[in-house]
């Protein structure tokens, strides 16, 4: 494995302005952030995406992600703010250690997400529906269209 910056945090060989510890999560001030306050929420366990989280763990990951963005917003008062995460290169992720960004956001702070949204054709809104929910459990019995 390549070295992690994010393990090296963790195991206290690199400096970090570090908010909160459980046992299954660290949160730390972003060296880069979008906005001042910007937080990073990242497991103790060295895991590359979201789905690599073990189930286990997930509680105590989102039991910190949801404390410390309570703090922030408690501290810092923005009248909005974003959780994220980018997964995978093509998402943006940067770093190979998974984690959620928590970041402030202002009404006048010309963040925006440009998107292109699409539209559903005919029958492939069930059809997506049915591929995502065989991946889910390949012996659920499939639902009727439209439904």
């Amino acid at each position: 494995m390549k070295r992690c910056e994010f393990c090296s945090i963790i195991r206290g060989e690199a400096p970090a302005e570090v908010l909160f510890r459980n046992d299954n999560a660290i949160a730390i001030l972003d060296i880069r952030p979008i906005h001042f306050g910007h937080v990073l929420v990242l497991p103790i366990r060295h895991v590359e995406t979201f789905i690599d989280v073990p189930a286990a763990e997930c509680e105590g990951l989102t039991r910190a992600l949801q404390t410390v963005t309570r703090a922030v917003v408690h501290a810092l008062r923005p009248p909005g703010f974003n959780v994220f995460s980018n997964n995978g290169r093509a998402a943006g992720q940067s770093v190979f250690h998974f984690h959620f960004h928590i970041t402030p956001r202002y009404a006048d702070d010309n963040i925006k997400f440009i998107l292109q949204l699409k539209k559903y054709q005919q029958d492939e809104m069930s059809e997506y529906g049915r591929k995502i929910r065989h991946a889910i459990d390949p012996s659920a019995v499939p639902t009727q269209p439209g439904r």
